[in-house]
């Protein structure tokens, strides 16, 4: 027998779809806001409809019956299919080229790493990168969106906050082998320092370092030693080859911590009173494409996961 899919079916088959994905037609009439009656009534319409049972009713609830998890799969697929082309519309409907300016360290460790995704979400919107040291004044005219570390010259920006930043120590686990231990501050007089000297413009190339001491209680060591590089992904590379412990970005590390590249020798992450900031003129969102792209980023940062550093070997 024919059955034709009219309104009264897609109502009785989205009210299926939640039936069965949560296997309980009181969590389902929760989330369409029904009542569980209501459910139960449609579902045995729909059961009518077809001419065989969909659902099995157990004592303690509900089971799908082998016809109901055949359907229960095509009409999942279905809504999967019909969301990822509603995705693909909407994407459509936004397109173009948009400059996005963002210091190295933050372009190389965090945002291209991230960009299939935003490929995925928007194929029609192009990106033009370009890599600039915060000491490099934003004007406008020159990007659509700026990310900086909130310590660069943006007079008439507006911004919109990302992602806060902490430091601490890391190595190469091969650093430690055949050396002293490396439990705490004073061990590190055993060991080579690396140097990020951009980290605080406008001080001495060892700041970063002073500053971390400082503020877990063992100011006072003599950090001027070893290796200075003028970008931070250099830095934590050197580590990676095992030339010596660096100072690390919390935000730009998860990948090296997580595949145990590096570690964490000693000490707690702290704040470095620092920030990553989306900039943009005034007006800028107004245009489609950069909003989407600001949205985009403010959403990956939502949903950054932090991995708790203190992985010690």
């Amino acid at each position: 027998m024919r059955r034709q899919l009219n309104g009264q079916m897609f109502v009785w088959l989205h009210v299926f779809a939640c039936a069965a994905r949560h296997l309980s037609f009181t969590r389902c009439a929760e989330e369409l806001h029904i009542t569980p009656g209501a459910v139960s009534q449609q579902m045995r319409q729909l059961e009518e409809r077809l001419g065989y049972r969909l659902f099995l009713r157990r004592a303690r609830g509900v089971e799908l019956s082998a016809e109901g998890q055949r359907l229960a799969q095509t009409v999942a697929e279905a809504y999967g299919s019909i969301e990822a082309e509603l995705l693909r519309l909407d994407a459509g409907e936004i397109r173009g080229t948009l400059r996005v300016r963002s210091i190295p360290s933050f372009l190389a460790k965090w945002l291209t790493p991230r960009l299939p995704r935003f490929q995925q979400r928007y194929p029609d919107i192009e990106l033009r990168l370009v890599a600039e040291d915060s000491a490099q004044a934003l004007t406008p005219g020159d990007f659509d969106l700026a990310i900086d570390l909130n310590d660069g010259s943006y007079p008439g920006m507006l911004s919109t906050p990302l992602l806060d930043e902490q430091i601490f120590p890391v190595c190469s686990p091969a650093l430690l082998r055949g050396r002293p231990p490396l439990h705490g501050p004073a061990d590190l007089a055993h060991y080579p320092l690396l140097h990020d000297i951009t980290a605080w413009r406008g001080s001495s190339e060892y700041a970063e370092w002073e500053f971390y001491l400082e503020g877990i209680g063992a100011a006072g060591l003599d950090v001027r030693r070893g290796h200075t590089f003028n970008r931070n992904h250099l830095t934590i590379e050197a580590a990676i080859a095992g030339i010596g412990v660096a100072i690390a970005r919390r935000t730009l590390l998860n990948d090296e911590l997580e595949r145990g590249a590096l570690i964490v020798p000693f000490g707690v992450p702290i704040a470095n009173h620092k920030r990553y900031v989306v900039h943009y003129p005034p007006g800028g969102l107004n245009q489609p494409g950069a909003r989407a792209v600001h949205d985009w980023l403010v959403e990956e940062a939502r949903g950054f996961r932090v991995l708790h550093p203190l992985n010690k070997e």
